[in-house]
């Protein structure tokens, strides 16, 4: 027992030594990028961030489409069923629509719907998207990807070379082509 002692007394110290050195380490290490940011974690490891989507997305379009005077059946067969329904205000629903996506910025929507006697009195909504702006907003470029525009201008048409003219295709016989000798002389 006498000569581990000893050694004991050697792992106490270097562990005790060691102590100071693997404190003053992390001092030295880079700051921890914030969550939200979406960087990666000592330039090595990015966490994965989930999307979250919540609510029904509404566009310009479909708001376009629910008019003063449909019933509650005809604005739930357009935007969806609503979000919130409060019991103390029976004739208001709220139509909440929420994203997160690494990559993009947070975006919030709000769309309330008045009815009186069971009729749509009014619709209120700010700066709803249409749907190609919807779809803009919440695209993320892979790394890597250039992006491409969807539509050529007349400059870029005029630009593009000349097909080649088609030459015309050779005319093939019907049928096989054999020669025979005459059958009578």
């Amino acid at each position: 027992m006498s000569t581990s002692a000893p050694l004991r007394r050697i792992l106490r110290l270097a562990g005790l030594a060691g102590l100071p050195l693997a404190l003053g380490a992390c001092a030295y290490l880079p700051a921890l990028p914030s969550l939200q940011s979406g960087e990666s974690f000592l330039g090595v490891v990015t966490p994965y961030r989930m999307d979250i989507v919540q609510g029904n997305v509404v566009t310009q379009e479909l708001a376009a489409r629910v008019q003063p005077g449909m019933t509650r059946a005809q604005v739930r067969d357009i935007l969806g069923s609503p979000m919130l329904t409060d019991p103390f205000h029976a004739d208001r629903w709220d139509y909440i629509f929420t994203i997160r996506r690494q990559g993009t910025p947070p975006q919030r929507r709000d769309v309330v719907a008045f009815f009186k006697e069971d009729k749509l009195e009014r619709l209120e909504a700010k700066d709803l998207p249409t749907e190609r702006d919807f779809v803009a907003a919440i695209s993320r470029p892979l790394k890597g990807q250039r992006t491409q525009p969807i539509a050529l201008t007349d400059e870029q048409i005029k630009a593009l070379p000349k097909p080649p003219a088609a030459a015309p295709e050779p005319t093939v016989p019907m049928g096989a082509v054999r020669s025979y000798p005459p059958l009578e002389p």
